[in-house]
């Protein structure tokens, strides 16, 4: 995205703050280095990454008669393999992304009617701290909560989508330890808009 937008700058150097590591989401890291046009985009690309993975499970498993009991799990586990892809991608050494975009992507393509709830969450947690990490954070503490109370209410009916929310939500938290001690220590670096 940085060669094609024609800058210099790589986003996975780039110091933000004083002790050399990034301390946002990439969303939010192309945001600052590469303005608002590209920073969207960035996101946009990401989150469909995650849906699109999740939707084509669907479509593929209606021609698999076979499958189609089986539905749910294969979205989640595509949805799985497309959060860990990007987090721990093979050509960047295992190296990537917080995941938090591409999992909204893989909830709006598992569970639709949990995303504005976790937007919400993460919404007034930013706003009120203009933290991007601690909004992501606790918005991904928030995804069992929401989907066991779905699933309490019968909005779903199976148990894999509890585990698969548990699941990424460890992912997120081991993704963010290391703003978790920035956090701690008062050196993460806050949000503002230029």
């Amino acid at each position: 995205m940085t060669r094609f937008a024609a800058q210099s700058a790589d986003l996975f150097v780039i110091e933000i703050g004083g002790d050399g590591a990034v301390q946002v989401a990439e969303q939010f890291r192309v945001l600052r280095v590469l303005g608002k046009q590209w920073g969207y985009p960035v996101f946009a690309i990401d989150a469909l990454k995650g849906f699109a993975a999740v939707r084509l499970a669907f479509f593929l498993v209606k021609y698999w008669p076979a499958a189609q009991p089986y539905a749910e799990y294969f979205a989640i586990l595509t949805a799985i393999m497309s959060v860990a892809g990007h987090m721990f991608p093979v050509w960047l050494r295992f190296k990537g992304g917080k995941g938090v975009a591409t999992t909204a992507g893989a909830l709006f393509g598992l569970m639709p009617w949990a995303v504005p709830c976790i937007f919400l969450v993460w919404f007034l947690v930013f706003e009120i701290s203009r933290y991007v990490s601690l909004a992501s954070i606790v918005a991904a503490v928030s995804l069992p909560i929401v989907v066991t109370l779905f699933a309490y209410w019968k909005f779903i009916d199976t148990a894999a989508l509890i585990y698969f929310s548990i699941l990424i939500t460890v992912l997120v938290l081991w993704r963010h330890r290391s703003n978790f001690s920035r956090l701690l220590k008062g050196t993460e670096q806050r949000f503002t808009r230029k």
